[in-house]
Order: structure tokens, then C-alpha cells, then sequence
């Protein structure tokens, strides 16, 4: 996994990001202490947190939908995009990695957008549509476990209003997906995933190479 654009060196990153990043101070501080724990890696590049945000504001999303919360910087980044009305389910399954994301929610003034559901994601996304919400978030963001992608993506194509978009994160996988002599689990499902993309007529694809890649999936009115 990366946590900033792939292929920038440093000298043109820190460029790039002086020049583009418009990141608020609670989201910086939320950033540098996740920096700092065992699993940063997992952390989004705030780049592409800016980029989400913008998508959100662009599409006048009101109810959005995350799978794989981590310490909340992608859910801060909507939750400020969000319209006072605007609501996030974020799925997630660590009582202790969202405990951060709750400090900085509240900090920010935005937990009241964010409803948290800490129960495997598939049994929450199951739920949504038993609950017939079906055909009724505007924007998906899915980050979790890469097993469960296809899974995490079919739930969500159901869940979103036609002409709503989800954007799946880390399918260039550091490269990963390029190199056919690495076969592990989560980089084969990757590559099925987006080798499925490709051909599904369901949506309107584009697969932009922020951060460690991120497929934007358009569902068709």
C-alpha cells in the first residue's frame, strides 16, 4: 500500500501537495497522529482525501456510505463536505482504530453525520438493503479488506441511486497488480476486481492513479 501518489518523487510531491493541498488543521492533526501508529500504512493520502471531498461536493451528496473506516481521516474528509443534512453509514470492524476517529469527529464537529456501524461490512451492507435502502446513497467509498472487495462493491452498486458513483481504493496496489509474479490473496482479488470493472456495462468506469489508485465507478441512470 502507498499513502501518497505513486511515481511523484519527493522533490515534486512536496510540489504537488504545496500547491493543490488545502487541508484543515483538524484533519492535518488527525493525519500526523495516525502517522505515528503501527498501521499508518493504511492511512489515505490526503490528496486523495481532498479529491473525495470535491467529488462529494460536486455531486451534491447527502448520503454517502464507507466501508473500512480506519482512524476516520477519508470519513472526516467527507463529513466536511457534507451539507449540515448530510449523513455517513461508515463501516468498519475495530472498536480500537475507531475510537481515534471518534476523538476527531467530535473535535470537528461533524459525529453527528456519522453513523457508525461496527459489525463485519457485509452483514451491515446486507442490513441496509434488508432495511430498503436500496437506490438511496449518492457516493460509496470502499477501503477495506481487498477478499471481500467484489462483495463490498455488488452491496454498494445496490445501494447507490442511479447516477451515484463509488470509488474503490488501492487497485494499483503499489504496483502490484502489474507484476505477475506475485500471487497472494489480496493482490489476485484486486486484479480480478479490476479486470471485472473493465468489462461491467453496469457502470462508467475511470481508474485515476492518486494515492495508490482509485476507481471511480459511475452507475448508469
Amino acid at each position: 500500500m502507498s499513502n501518497k501518489t505513486l511515481n511523484l518523487d519527493d522533490r515534486l510531491y512536496d510540489y504537488f501537495l504545496s500547491t493543490s493541498l488545502r487541508e484543515p488543521e483538524i484533519l492535518r492533526q488527525l493525519r500526523e497522529e495516525t502517522a505515528e501508529h503501527e498501521m499508518a500504512v493504511m492511512q489515505i493520502a490526503p490528496e486523495q482525501g481532498q479529491f473525495m471531498a470535491l467529488l462529494v461536493q460536486l455531486m451534491g451528496a447527502t448520503k454517502t456510505l464507507e466501508i473500512g473506516v480506519f482512524t476516520g481521516y477519508s470519513s472526516l474528509c467527507v463529513a466536511l463536505a457534507l451539507p449540515p443534512n448530510g449523513q455517513i453509514v461508515a463501516c468498519d470492524i475495530s472498536q480500537e482504530y475507531t475510537t481515534l476517529a471518534r476523538r476527531y469527529w467530535e473535535a470537528a464537529g461533524v459525529a453527528d453525520k456519522i453513523d457508525l456501524r461496527i459489525a463485519p461490512a457485509l452483514e451491515t451492507l446486507d442490513q441496509l438493503l434488508a432495511n430498503g435502502q436500496a437506490e438511496s446513497f449518492d457516493f460509496a467509498f470502499i477501503d477495506a479488506d481487498k477478499g471481500n472487495y467484489d462483495g463490498y462493491y455488488e452491496r454498494s452498486l445496490q445501494l447507490i441511486r442511479p447516477g451515484g458513483l463509488i470509488a474503490i481504493d488501492n487497485v494499483l496496489w503499489s504496483g502490484r497488480v502489474a507484476d505477475p509474479n506475485i500471487q497472494n490473496g489480496s493482490t489476485k482479488a484486486l486484479r480480478a476486481l479490476n479486470e471485472k470493472l473493465h468489462e461491467d456495462e453496469r457502470i462508467t468506469l475511470s481508474m485515476v492513479p492518486i494515492a495508490d489508485g482509485l476507481t471511480l465507478a459511475l452507475k448508469g441512470k
